[in-house]
């Protein structure tokens, strides 16, 4: 009879967000974790019947920060930091925590640069919490843990 031991998945909501050591665990999403393998195709002569598959260059997503709209402005002016002309590239962590607060896993990224800000949008009719978006370009991402 089998005795091993049943795991739960973690939950997607308890995460926080480092940029340059400033943990913010007041995001309301994160998105854009991704990365891909470009594929270069190549015909060989002798073999007909398809193409050799070779890896590229590796392409990374932006990072979309999603939070709820505070006093603190923080991000918006690294945002605007940018379109004065001055990059200020940070490189930052996003960290799933489990049920207790303890970190189980860890996405590093590098020389992020804020591409996008997008204020939120406003209704009268309304009760929705008002949410501010920040879209980051880096040049790599990697689960670390």
């Amino acid at each position: 009879m089998a005795t091993a031991e049943v795991r739960d998945p973690y939950v997607n909501f308890n995460f926080l967000v480092e940029l340059d050591s400033i943990t913010r665990g007041s995001f309301h999403e994160v998105s854009g974790m991704e990365s891909s393998v470009e594929v270069i195709e190549h015909r060989e002569g002798g073999w007909n019947t398809t193409p050799r598959k070779f890896p590229g260059q590796t392409k990374h997503g932006n990072l979309v920060l999603k939070w709820g709209m505070v006093t603190d402005t923080e991000l918006y002016d690294w945002h605007r930091e940018v379109v004065q002309g001055k990059v200020n590239r940070r490189n930052g962590s996003v960290i799933l925590l489990d049920h207790t607060g303890a970190e189980v896993a860890r996405w590093d990224f590098v020389r992020a640069w804020p591409t996008k800000y997008t204020a939120p949008g406003l209704n009268a009719e309304s009760s929705d919490i008002a949410i501010e978006t920040l879209e980051l370009v880096h040049e790599g991402l990697e689960r670390v843990r």
